[in-house]
């Protein structure tokens, strides 16, 4: 990166804390250009090298937020190492040691989290679950052998379950804690009668499906 691009991007930067410091002041339809200047430490014409609108710097907030997070998440190689390596019969699609990460980020977060669950079409609900999409569902998918042609069904199951938890934890401002909250997630998506293990066969019958009973904790 050369002097321009660092002082673009260091610049980029500093608007992206700007806007995360005014939503825990008010909703993004109330911030101006002006105030996100001001707190910023830039002039206008700065701001519109950068953007066309606000919208614009909404979504390169919320990429910057899903970076930071994906970087932590990445550290975080005891998951993925477990998810290669436990047994098939104990390896669990969503619980909470694979929630925990991501509720603490998103309790961090919770004012930008709110802006994004309020205005889905402006901020293009950027504020996504990829990580669990790449680093936990679909890699057990590949073990489970589930053909990638279900993957966008069962991804769309899980992951609108597991917002929709989410954004009424933040409505209620994440006052619950995040251990509850990852009890809750994890016994709407496993219930209590197990884990169902489901193996799929080339041929023209339904797929068996497999109950492995659920570990006693």
């Amino acid at each position: 990166m050369n002097k321009s691009e660092s002082k673009y991007f260091h610049t980029a930067l500093r608007m992206d804390e700007a806007l995360i410091s005014l939503l825990k002041e008010k909703d993004l339809e109330y911030i101006t250009v002006k105030e996100i200047c001001q707190k910023a430490g830039v002039n206008r014409s700065t701001f519109y090298l950068h953007y066309e609108t606000i919208a614009d710097l909404v979504n390169e907030t919320v990429e910057m937020v899903n970076q930071r997070f994906s970087a932590c998440f990445a550290e975080k190689k005891g998951i993925a190492e477990e998810i290669g390596h436990t047994d098939l019969s104990n390896l669990i699609l969503i619980k909470q040691d694979y929630l925990h990460p991501y509720l603490r980020f998103v309790s961090e977060h919770k004012d930008l989290y709110r802006v994004a669950f309020r205005n889905p079409m402006e901020m293009q609900a950027n504020l996504k679950f990829d990580y669990i999409k790449k680093y936990i569902v679909e890699p057990i998918f590949q073990r489970f052998d589930v053909p990638e042609s279900y993957w966008k069904y069962y991804i769309a199951y899980y992951i609108e379950g597991t917002a929709a938890i989410v954004r009424e934890w933040i409505t209620a401002d994440c006052r619950d804690s995040v251990e509850m909250v990852a009890s809750v997630i994890e016994e709407c998506i496993r219930p209590f009668e197990g884990v169902k293990k489901i193996r799929y066969e080339e041929t023209d019958e339904p797929p068996a499906v497999q109950t492995v009973p659920r570990k006693m904790e």
